[in-house]
């Protein structure tokens, strides 16, 4: 059961996306003394079909556009004129058959009424409409959408339409600033990314509840997509789930087709659960750790508090004018002295932080911005240079904190052969390591503890709210409360 209700969606947070990225647009375009004319012009996402079959594969429309218009259709077109900010949706015409299979073909407005825009036209009309609005000279100019993904590497894919060469096109504005609306969250975007974190952490709750040795991965990761679809009408997740134990723990990306949540897991396993649930685009992005018989050993404490004093620390620091880098350096040093104090380690930490072993066991960034993408957009904008140091280059953002930021806090403690062998190895690192307690240790796999956060005014709120302490899991695996009675686990600073 849940005590949690799918929230209506005001179509206003979208309406206040297009504002947010006119008034950017216009800004930008005064500054360069250009004039206030064309249209920004975004295609959206396209159904697909598996391989050469007829079997349509779930849709989930393109982020960017999701994020100005809300459209959950695919084959949509959206327009915004950058002088009047009026919007504009164009839409495909439906062969009449589509009414026998797919249901009732809506006319315009229902699409008008149900977007809250300003205009429908169909997709084979967007010459002459764009002709008609355009009030500048010559040709009607379009700023499309171009640009490379600083997490994935790929280009965003420009509007393309039949009779596009009639158009002025501008490939370089547009990406820029619109990656860089994404950034800061309205308070329309915080309840929805709220409500993600809402069911996902119950979900999270749940799967603790009713895990027992003897089952498979997978069966984690079934308990936790029918909990957020079936109480939070989450029919896509954010990611695919990561639910590993024992061994499988210190994969970071583990889930995948090749590895797929599939061992049995035993008695004394540790537990390594990643996943979110997305609710109307708005993802979470939530990992916890537990013993899968309910009871920590002190070798799995040792690992799981250093990684959790690294997760609280930073939390504790957050503020905007912050640097990111300065706090993943803050997790690598705590969990560096925790490793140390557990003899684990051994040597100078500060000689430790100087040669960067903090990424033999944590290789992985910090955290990354969460939006309408998990990963979402403006990690790395013109001026952010990307660090090149072992651990440090695998950040998705090397900015300062500003308010409105939202960025996950997932610091992780991994015992990975192919990281600790050549680190054993290596002239300049391998004095630091008891080989005698690594080996006792390797079995625990790795930790992983993820909360996503929200830079405030004066510190950050954590919107995620699952047992953090060894006490508390422990608790709620033996058929305690959560969230306590008495007590909440959300923190505002």
């Amino acid at each position: 059961m849940s005590s949690l209700t799918p929230p209506p969606v005001p179509m206003e947070l979208h309406a206040g996306n297009r504002r947010k990225l006119i008034d950017s647009i216009r800004r930008h375009l005064t500054s360069s003394d250009r004039p206030l004319h064309g249209f920004v012009l975004l295609q959206g996402g396209e159904e697909k079909t598996r391989y050469c079959t007829d079997h349509a594969e779930l849709f989930r429309q393109e982020s960017y556009f999701a994020y100005l218009f809300g459209v959950r259709e695919p084959d949509f077109y959206g327009a915004i004129d950058i002088g009047s900010g009026k919007s504009i949706l164009f839409i495909p015409r439906l062969p009449d058959d589509y009414a026998v299979w797919l249901g009732e073909i809506k006319p315009l407005s229902h699409f008008k009424e149900t977007y809250k825009v300003d205009m429908v036209f169909y997709v084979d009309e967007m010459i002459q409409v764009f002709d008609e609005q355009f009030k500048g000279s010559g040709k009607p100019l379009l700023y499309l959408l171009h640009g490379v993904n600083t997490d994935s590497s790929n280009f965003s894919k420009p509007a393309s339409f039949e009779g596009i060469e009639k158009f002025e096109t501008d490939l370089t504005t547009l990406h820029p600033i619109l990656a860089e609306c994404r950034v800061i969250k309205s308070s329309l975007e915080l309840q929805l990314l709220q409500f993600a974190n809402d069911i996902s952490s119950e979900a999270h709750v749940e799967v603790m509840r009713k895990v027992r040795p003897g089952m498979k991965e997978y069966q984690m990761e079934s308990m936790f997509l029918h909990h957020t679809y079936m109480y939070g009408g989450c029919r896509h997740c954010s990611y695919t789930c990561i639910c590993a134990t024992g061994d499988n723990s210190a994969v970071l990306h583990y889930g995948h087709a090749a590895a797929p949540n599939d061992r049995t897991f035993e008695d004394g396993d540790l537990a390594l659960l990643d996943m979110g649930g997305e609710y109307h685009f708005y993802a979470s992005d939530i990992t916890c750790s537990f013993p899968v018989n309910g009871k920590f050993s002190s070798d799995q404490s040792l690992i799981y508090n250093a990684v959790l004093e690294a997760h609280n620390s930073v939390i504790s620091a957050m503020k905007p004018g912050v640097n990111w880098v300065d706090m993943h350096k803050l997790a690598e040093r705590i969990i560096l002295e925790s490793l140390k104090k557990g003899s684990i380690l051994t040597g100078d930490v500060d000689e430790m932080m100087v040669e960067r072993l903090g990424a033999v066991f944590m290789p992985h960034g910090l955290g990354h911005f969460m939006g309408i993408d998990t990963h979402d957009t403006g990690g790395y904008p013109t001026g952010v240079e990307r660090p090149k140091e072992p651990g440090l280059k695998s950040l998705r953002t090397a900015r300062d904190l500003l308010e409105g930021m939202v960025i996950t806090v997932e610091p992780g403690c991994y015992f990975i052969k192919a990281l600790l062998v050549p680190a054993m190895e290596n002239a300049r690192t391998s004095k630091f390591f008891n080989r005698e307690t690594i080996e006792r240790y390797r079995n625990i796999g790795g930790v992983r503890i993820e909360s996503d956060l929200v830079v405030t005014a004066n510190g950050c709120k954590n919107m995620t709210n699952v047992p953090r302490e060894t006490w508390e899991i422990e608790a709620v695996m033996a058929g305690a409360p959560w969230p306590p009675v008495t007590t909440g686990n959300n923190s505002t600073k």
